[in-house]
């Protein structure tokens, strides 16, 4: 999906955002379109409410459509657009904490659009074998869940987005070395608590 420009050639995504900031809404519409997929993805990852990632979802759009005037093409669109999500993001789960449900949908769903879970399912699993895996599963979802939310944050992005160190600093406004550290500790607490499971 690209943006063609004037001449025919393809626009990046910070020159497209300049054309929204001079007013055209076409590249406005196609920033949505290009988007709206992996925002709600990671959204949903961040909430575990599918409302809630929706309401998030418009909110993010419409706070870049809102800030259009003062976009500057200092950094990667996705940095911009990733760190409006996560802050969002984050922002709603401090203000729902207590509102949150215990019993909360799987983080190791298929992804929507690869179809790609984070591990390889078994053709042909015996009901114990599933019901270890689904055990396992369980806890690595509540395990996640307990991080806290800035770790919590960065699993997220570097295992579900796809996202490297550079990428999340980037968006999380932290050194890169801070990330890695931070992802690090992330890890080795999911490590110590998921000891049975390995």
């Amino acid at each position: 999906m690209t943006m063609p420009a004037a001449g025919g050639e393809a626009l990046d995504d910070a020159a497209v955002m300049l054309r929204v900031k001079a007013g055209d809404q076409a590249a406005f519409d196609y920033l949505v379109q290009k988007y709206r997929r992996p925002i709600m993805s990671l959204l949903y990852r961040m909430a575990r409410n599918q409302a809630a990632a929706e309401d998030l979802a418009q909110e993010v759009f419409l706070r870049v459509y809102r800030s259009r005037q003062t976009y500057e093409a200092s950094a990667k669109f996705t940095t911009w657009l990733y760190r409006i999500a996560t802050n969002l993001a984050v922002n709603h789960a401090r203000d729902t904490k207590r509102e949150r449900p215990e019993v909360m949908a799987s983080l190791d769903e298929p992804d929507s659009e690869t179809g790609s879970t984070m591990e390889v399912a078994d053709s042909r699993a015996t009901v114990e074998e599933e019901m270890v895996k689904r055990e396992r599963m369980q806890a690595i979802r509540a395990k996640v869940e307990a991080l806290p939310e800035r770790q919590k944050t960065a699993v997220i992005l570097h295992k579900y987005q796809q996202m490297d160190y550079k990428q999340i600093a980037e968006v999380m406004k932290l050194s890169e070395s801070a990330t890695k550290s931070l992802l690090f500790r992330a890890y080795e607490t999911l490590r110590e608590e998921l000891k049975q499971f390995c």
